[in-house]
């Protein structure tokens, strides 16, 4: 897993070394022992105050065959929209590349919430 938010993070510097005329002040904590990672992405700003950005949860777990699986839910501060995505350990499965299409999801922004048409209303009418 913390090699997972490392390589998350190194593709976020490549693509974008000075966020806002800012730099990356990432935060991460891991416990392994629940399979929990999460990965706080803030912003230090040339005037020195700290602009969250978003995190990464990560969940990590076996599937009932055995198979290693790492589920990212990631989030976009000042939104409420998510995007969560699985990656199963595979024949032919690249972490690192999984990490980077996962790190260029989240640099290009929270995904626009669903739009519901609105029904209209049913108006019942008098009996006569």
């Amino acid at each position: 897993m913390l090699s997972f938010l490392a390589d998350f993070e190194r593709a976020l510097l490549a693509d974008d070394p000075s966020p806002d005329e800012g730099t990356w002040q990432p935060s991460r904590s891991v416990n392994y022992h629940t399979g929990l990672a999460r990965l706080q992405l803030v912003v230090c700003m040339p005037d020195k105050s700290l602009k969250p950005r978003g995190a990464v949860l990560l969940q990590s777990y076996n599937l009932a065959d055995g198979t290693a699986c790492i589920k990212a839910h990631l989030t976009w501060a000042g939104s409420d929209a998510t995007l969560i995505q699985a990656v199963f350990s595979k024949p032919g499965c690249d972490w690192k590349s999984e990490a980077r299409r996962m790190a260029a999801q989240w640099m290009a922004g929270a995904p626009a919430a669903p739009v519901v048409a609105g029904e209209a209303p049913l108006l019942a009418e008098a009996a006569v």
